[in-house]
């Protein structure tokens, strides 16, 4: 468990408060940043603080400003921006329930782990835990952390409870700007045979650990040949050739079942009283390849 909370306080459920404690449940990527360096120096470059017409300001005669037209700023203050943050409080209210999926997924930004302070707070924690997962609901509040309101939901995980951080109505868009202009028709019914044979072939157990961003792994491979290598010289890593572009139109049933090998089903189930006619179209298959 990580040595500092996220937040500290308790989850209230009318009159039942239960001290609990918040910590991250992700961290970052394996991301890798670079820093722009002056080639002939091998220097890094710095940015400075510059007005058009001034040239380079001291960080003290710096202010924040809100746009309000063209070239036309609100200047505030800090003290004025902190008179209006929202005092962090110790308790986050669960103010209403919904099903659990009922919240669309596009609300969903960030995920913590919830846990109970104390051996004290275990059994009440435990009593939220489970009644939550009986109804197959989700508890929602307001959680007020670093001046800002967040609107959070908690729901049972595992043994425990995750809190979401969810995004607010103004922060999300619409998708029907986005699908308008797609047909709304059924499509053909085998494509559809098809299709689902081809997603239930190939349903299985979710593993995270299998899938890796294989550019960062491509990255750091770069980064280590470089740096064992005498010299700055050029490396250029290996990648697939692109496509070329033709034959983009495609016989969407052809694909289908050949990718849920009823082609190759098809193809090997010939007669005992035909078995020459199989090689020859073996044969012509792999006169076709290396054409």
């Amino acid at each position: 468990m990580p040595a500092r909370a996220y937040w500290k306080g308790q989850i209230r459920l009318a009159l039942v408060s239960i001290p609990i404690e918040v910590y991250p449940a992700t961290r970052s990527g394996a991301a890798i940043s670079f820093h722009q360096i002056h080639e002939p120096s091998g220097k890094r470059i710095r940015y400075e603080k510059v007005a058009p017409g001034v040239g380079p300001v001291d960080r003290d005669e710096i202010i924040k400003g809100f746009e309000v037209s063209k070239g036309n700023y609100v200047l505030l203050e800090e003290e004025e921006i902190e008179a209006v943050k929202i005092e962090s409080r110790k308790t986050l209210e669960l103010v209403q329930f919904v099903d659990a999926d009922e919240i669309d997924v596009l609300y969903y930004e960030k995920p913590y782990f919830v846990v109970p302070a104390d051996d004290l707070a275990e059994e009440a924690y435990t009593v939220l835990r489970e009644a939550l997962r009986r109804t197959r609901k989700v508890g929602l509040g307001q959680l007020a952390v670093r001046g800002r309101e967040q609107l959070v939901s908690i729901k049972p995980c595992g043994r425990g409870l995750v809190m979401e951080v969810l995004r607010y109505a103004d922060e999300v868009q619409k998708a029907q700007g986005y699908f308008r202009d797609i047909e709304d028709a059924s499509p053909d019914a085998d494509l559809l045979d098809l299709a689902t044979t081809l997603i239930e072939k190939k349903t299985g157990p979710f593993k995270p650990a299998e899938f890796h961003d294989r550019y960062v792994d491509a990255l750091h491979r770069l980064i280590d040949k470089k740096a064992k290598s005498k010299g700055n010289k050029r490396i250029l890593e290996d990648v697939e050739e692109p496509s070329s572009g033709k034959g983009n139109v495609i016989d969407l049933m052809a694909a289908l079942k050949k990718s849920v090998g009823e082609s190759g089903t098809k193809a090997a189930r010939p007669s005992s009283s035909r078995k020459p006619a199989a090689k020859k179209t073996t044969a012509t298959s792999r006169t076709r390849k290396q054409a």
